[in-house]
């Protein structure tokens, strides 16, 4: 594929880091002349000091014979024009805008529900956007989902009924010291292991992998049955009562709004326990105007206009005596050292939002629990739209090393009518699940599973791999 990336920041770089170690053609446009000048010596590309909303630039750089736009400026109004444009003379280019202003968002994701038929079919898509990624509501979701599973591990949610979740073997657990293919001895439950980490290096493992102390298992698994291998991995689920969120800002309060309004979360739902979240729901902000915009638009919590690090406030709040802090900051290093020290105070669990994905493990050698990379979900759901039309999804794990890829098996792939044994290929891919056209969930499938076209599956493979694998499901076009 060529693809145009308008904006050579962290988002643009990372981005085309990815593309080009995919084989794939990439331009990047860039106003600022040290930025470009830095990216040139970095990156194995083209890389133009210009205005990337300017559609003679935009032509010069090969726009007309390119797949995909990528708009990801620190302006927002520059990257929706920048895709308006291109769209009124170029309309089949698939184009993807990055925008932070929430009001951008939420009011096209209104106009398209409140219009779908408008924007179906032939007609163009609004503002000619194909996609529009907003950071803060990816971040609030990933918070939200660690919190309905009791902050104890990371969570990826496939559909309705399975998850992937990364989950810590601790010293002494049912789980130690045994190879992979003993685990069954301990549970009748369905579930497969899609990785193993361990000391910084993450492995597809076999059943002859054995199961270490401090390894972090990548288990997929029902919804269901998620305490129970906590457990068995020497963790539990963990009904969290008092929850503070540190951060009134864009994220905190839509993470917030999110948390406030779930009548139950996952674990109430589980063991039938009401949530008293509003009653004992606290939000913190350093800075006067952002609390007191929170106090206002949420009148039934109680909302601080303090620093949290105040012995005196914690003494008086008992926040040392809460289940659960939040700290969603727009200071991500300030989110770490403040998750820390809550944690040094008595809290036992903490999630905390950090740039990129280089920082989790960082978070994870301090004591926190869950550490939210804003920056990683951005590009993972940009490269989701640039895969090609049969995938669905992809999220990257550990420092970007494996992808988590969705797709949709095609009539022409080589996997077509072939079980999961006869296209295995060890240490490249994992099938972790799949999904008839006709089902409503996912399934984990068996060594007899039978693909089919049509069939969604979902595939977790090292990075490197990740091309070849697709190109085996039929899905590079």
């Amino acid at each position: 594929m060529r693809i145009i990336i308008v904006g050579a920041g962290f988002t643009g770089v990372q981005l085309a880091k990815q593309l080009i170690n995919g084989k794939n053609d990439v331009v990047i446009i860039d106003n600022n002349e040290d930025i470009v000048r830095h990216v040139s010596n970095r990156l194995d590309c083209d890389v133009i000091q210009a205005d990337g909303n300017n559609l003679q630039i935009l032509e010069d750089a090969g726009i007309e014979s390119s797949d995909a736009l990528v708009c990801v400026t620190s302006s927002d109004e520059v990257n929706m024009i920048t895709c308006s444009l291109v769209d009124s003379v170029y309309p089949n280019i698939l184009k993807i805008a990055r925008v932070r202003n929430y009001a951008y968002y939420v009011n096209s994701e209104s106009t398209l529900k409140k219009h779908a038929g408008a924007f179906s079919g032939d007609k163009r898509p609004l503002y000619g956007i194909d996609y529009m990624i907003h950071p803060d509501s990816e971040a609030a979701q990933a918070i939200v989902n660690a919190v309905e599973h009791g902050a104890v591990t990371d969570i990826i949610p496939f559909g309705e009924n399975l998850e992937l979740l990364k989950v810590p073997v601790e010293k002494g657990c049912a789980f130690e010291g045994i190879p992979l293919q003993d685990v069954r001895k301990f549970t009748d439950k369905h579930f497969l292991v899609a990785y193993v980490e361990r000391d910084g290096t993450t492995s597809l493992p076999s059943g002859s992998t054995i199961i270490k102390n401090e390894d972090r298992l990548g288990l997929l698994l029902n919804k269901e049955d998620v305490p129970e291998f906590l457990s068995l991995c020497g963790s539990k689920a963990k009904e969290l009562k008092k929850i503070a969120l540190v951060g009134a800002g864009k994220i905190g309060t839509l993470v917030a709004e999110k948390l406030i309004h779930r009548k139950q979360t996952f674990m109430s739902k589980l063991f039938g326990l009401q949530s008293k979240i509003s009653r004992d729901f606290v939000m913190i902000d350093s800075d006067e105007d952002l609390a007191k915009l929170a106090s206002e638009k949420f009148p039934n919590i109680r909302v601080f206009h303090t620093d949290v690090t105040d012995e005196s406030f914690v003494k008086e709040e008992g926040l040392d005596k809460f289940d659960l802090i939040i700290c969603a900051t727009h200071n991500h290093e300030l989110n770490m050292v403040l998750a820390a020290y809550i944690e040094s105070l008595g809290v036992e669990n903490s999630i905390t939002l950090v740039g990129t994905s280089a920082y989790v493990d960082i978070a994870q050698k301090l004591g926190i629990e869950v550490a939210i990379p804003l920056r990683d979900a951005v590009v993972d759901s940009i490269m989701s739209h640039l895969k090609g039309k049969n995938v669905k999804g992809i999220h990257t794990l550990n420092d970007g090393n494996f992808e988590v890829i969705e797709v949709e098996i095609s009539n022409k792939s080589i996997v077509h009518d072939k079980t999961l044994k006869e296209i295995s290929e060890n240490g490249k891919f994992l099938v972790l699940m799949y999904k008839r056209i006709d089902d409503l969930e996912y399934s984990i499938p068996t060594g007899n599973t039978k693909l089919i076209s049509g069939d969604k599956v979902v595939i977790i493979s090292k990075k490197e791999d990740s091309q070849n694998v697709l190109l085996k499901f039929g899905n590079i076009e």
